[in-house]
């Protein structure tokens, strides 16, 4: 899955996005730092491929990975090529979702490009920016498609009738996800307002908590993700090793780091689950959609196990957790056969067979 990252400038998305990859991305106190678009692969964290680990002491350990795309800042006009706004946003229109960094910290070393800390304020200014720009692009294949409805084609015909939907809806200021449509519609639109959000409240140790409830306030209004971090801790605490940062963990009383939380929020957001492959050469998490069938998660680990599909032996991770071993979940009965339309549950580890 592929993630952009959005924001004003000087919101700490290039700290987030350094903090998340270690990519090293250009980050000052000056708008535009990022010009091309950084991109970093980043693994999904799963404890539960830890567990595996130490169950099975494989000579391999692949975890999942998310793509983030990191653009530069977008600002108030962006949509008319402000900024080279309309250069920043066709860099986001191909990505899965969106994570929108909003500042919340409070700083005088640090411009805010607004004049001070208003989250809500921010995040209508950008809103509205990805919102003219999908209307500019509505309005150009209303045009295209309205001459095609006009010769009889029921296919242009029902697609001008999505594109008015969708071009009454943004001209109210409303993004075109509120419409409910179903998502092949989009796939052809790439619109950005189409996009599952995540807003991420960047704040500080010195925490900005009125700030952080009107973000988390608007998320629930927008029925967005939201996730509050301190981008400057989580830069630090990216740089520790595993040992350090599990002590960090335990003392603060977290699963998971801020950064961490980011990431599965986002896989939430997207509606994915993770089925584990697990043995003595490798233990291994796969990313797929919730719903999807045996036979097609089994075609995510080579085409010919779709095409040849026989059987999944699957048991979940609670029991191989629990038990500690296959064998025992052999003799309590704990490993199902299923076939090729059983719908994959997140946690599930599987054994696919195949004949090609």
């Amino acid at each position: 899955m592929e993630i952009g990252i959005i924001g004003l400038p000087n919101v700490g998305k290039s700290t987030l996005f350094n903090a998340l990859t270690n990519a090293g991305a250009a980050s000052s106190n000056y708008p535009f730092t990022t010009i091309d678009p950084n991109v970093g692969v980043v693994p999904v964290p799963d404890r539960r491929l830890d567990r595996l680990e130490e169950l099975f002491k494989p000579e391999k350990r692949t975890p999942s990975l998310i793509k983030f795309v990191d653009i530069a800042g977008l600002v108030k006009g962006a949509s008319k090529g402000e900024g080279l706004g309309n250069k920043f946003l066709a860099n986001i229109r191909e990505v899965d979702a969106v994570i929108h960094v909003v500042r919340l910290f409070e700083d005088p070393d640090v411009v805010h490009v607004m004049g001070g800390v208003d989250p809500v304020r921010d995040v209508e200014i950008i809103e509205t920016e990805l919102m003219l720009a999908d209307l500019d692009v509505v309005e150009k294949m209303l045009e295209r498609v309205s001459g095609q409805a006009r010769t009889g084609d029921k296919a242009a015909r029902e697609r001008l009738a999505s594109l008015e939907q969708m071009k009454e809806c943004l001209a109210q200021g409303k993004p075109v996800s509120s419409l409910g449509l179903p998502a092949e519609i989009f796939r052809e639109v790439q619109l950005l307002t189409s996009k599952p959000m995540l807003y991420v409240g960047n704040n500080s140790e010195k925490r900005n908590a009125a700030a952080a409830q009107a973000l988390q306030k608007l998320a629930q209004e927008h029925k967005a993700g939201f996730v509050e971090i301190c981008g400057s801790l989580e830069a630090e605490i990216s740089g520790f090793s595993p040992e350090e940062k599990a002590e960090f963990l335990k003392e603060a009383g977290s699963e998971y780091t801020g950064l961490e939380r980011v990431i599965l929020e986002s896989k939430k957001l997207l509606d994915l689950i993770v089925f584990l492959t697990a043995g003595e050469t490798e233990v291994r998490s796969w990313i797929i959609p919730n719903g999807i069938t045996a036979a097609k998660a089994a075609g995510k680990i080579h085409s010919d196990f779709e095409r040849g599909f026989i059987r999944a032996e699957i048991y979940s991770f609670e029991d191989i957790d629990k038990y500690g071993d296959e064998k025992t979940l052999k003799e309590k009965g704990l490993i199902r056969s299923e076939g090729r339309d059983y719908l994959m549950k997140d946690g599930d580890v599987c054994l696919f067979r195949f004949n090609v």
